[in-house]
């Protein structure tokens, strides 16, 4: 039952509706639902007399980043903000310790990893259908539709409200205004996180099955991730196409290199190479260019936060308050970088955490790398990261528990290491 309620998690994950058990609140049925699979999991646990946590550097870096997000409560201004965000990050941690006890054999990886492929196809489908509608019933009647009928059914009425007040759904392009891909997320930015993790995997698929659904999911998601405009995104996928490249020339020599490679090597063509895709990514690297510079004065003022309070930080879910002491509980103010977020709001023992438990991630991946669906596995850590140096997705209901189900296959990656050791 619990197998089948998590595969039936991950292809609802992106398509999740928005639940209001009271005025003024949003949530996330996500998070309800990976409380329900957690508790599951526990009475199974207790039903067969077993409940065991592997012991793992990754498993000790989360725990600890955890329990230093707690710790910083106490160095907040707005406690109810922090506990706000802690309970979050508790509500959806649980999917983690799941997911590396649940899924303890290949097939089931298998099956899971198919789960989140399929949810991330259909939601890239319906984001590639809303970015052409602007073309066909013009530009406002798709972002006014958007923003009155599908945003407030999957995101609720607050967090549409929220989003709208400072909307990042549009893009101009030497001179042209776009309306990104969005489809059920609240901004490109974490619809291109979503689906970049997915897009190695979706490779995998076909390279291990030779089925060609995958290879057309493949480039379905590679095209509705482009059309997001996130240049965070592209980098990302620039920079996991690029380790992929040079580990499958350095490390590796398997039946499936020359294939990888060559359809890598697409990618990195194709991602430079359509007109308004190449000039937003490009423009990433003009200074002069005005979001860029926004960027770096935000990147200044989270370095200069983090400079105050470098141990601890100033509390998770306060960032806001330090830039603006008016600040909205749902006002987005934030580091635009994972990294900075953590080391402003938690300290920099809390960063040295998460960054800890990523690399564990990697390195675990990258000795089971032999398996084409590790290998995905490795490269998807490296997109996320890579995304996570401009972008925060630390709070978002669907990216988190997408990175922490892929994160939760290393211990059955350590586990295929030790059997062949």
């Amino acid at each position: 039952m619990l197998f089948k309620l998590l595969l039936i998690f991950f292809a609802y994950l992106p398509f999740q509706i928005a639940l209001s058990p009271s005025a003024g609140v949003d949530l996330a049925s996500a998070r309800v639902f990976i409380l329900v699979l957690f508790f599951v999991f526990l009475a199974e646990s207790f039903r067969k007399k077993r409940l065991f946590i592997q012991s793992s550097r990754a498993n000790f870096f989360l725990l600890s980043f955890l329990f230093l997000s707690f710790f910083s409560l106490f160095f907040a201004q707005n406690e109810m903000w922090s506990l706000r965000k802690f309970l979050f990050l508790l509500s959806i941690a649980p999917l983690y310790f799941v997911i590396s006890n649940v899924v303890d054999t290949r097939e089931k990886m298998e099956k899971v990893l198919n789960a989140m492929l399929w949810g991330g196809f259909f939601v890239a489908i319906l984001g590639i259908a809303q970015f052409t509608f602007q073309f066909i019933f013009t530009l406002d009647a798709t972002y006014q539709f958007w923003a009155k009928n599908v945003s407030p059914f999957f995101l609720g009425q607050n967090v549409t409200a929220a989003v709208l007040r400072n909307p990042s759904w549009l893009v101009n392009v030497s001179g042209v205004t776009y309306l990104r891909a969005i489809a059920t997320f609240p901004d490109p930015h974490m619809l291109s996180f979503f689906l970049g993790m997915l897009v190695p995997f979706s490779l995998g698929f076909f390279l291990r099955f030779k089925k060609k659904a995958y290879l057309i999911m493949f480039f379905v998601l590679l095209l509705s991730d482009l059309l997001t405009f996130s240049r965070g995104g592209y980098l990302g996928l620039f920079s996991g196409a690029l380790v992929a490249f040079l580990l499958l020339i350095v490390k590796f020599r398997t039946g499936y290199k020359i294939k990888t490679t060559i359809i890598v090597a697409f990618l990195s063509v194709l991602l430079v190479s359509f007109g308004p895709i190449s000039q937003r990514f490009f423009s990433s690297f003009n200074l002069k260019e005005g979001s860029n510079r926004g960027r770096i004065e935000t990147w200044q003022k989270a370095v200069e936060i983090i400079s105050k309070k470098p141990v601890f930080g100033v509390g998770i879910g306060n960032y806001p308050l330090e830039v603006s002491a008016t600040a909205g509980y749902r006002d987005p103010i934030y580091a635009h970088s994972n990294y900075l977020d953590i080391a402003a709001e938690t300290g920099l023992l809390s960063l040295l955490a998460w960054l800890g438990f990523t690399l564990s991630l990697f390195f675990v991946f990258l000795k089971r790398a032999d398996n084409i669906l590790f290998f995905c596995a490795l490269i998807s850590v490296v997109i996320f990261s890579v995304h996570s140096l401009v972008e925060t997705s630390l709070y978002s209901p669907v990216v988190l528990p997408l990175f922490l189900g892929i994160a939760g296959l290393n211990c059955l990656a350590a586990q295929q290491d030790e059997k062949n050791n």
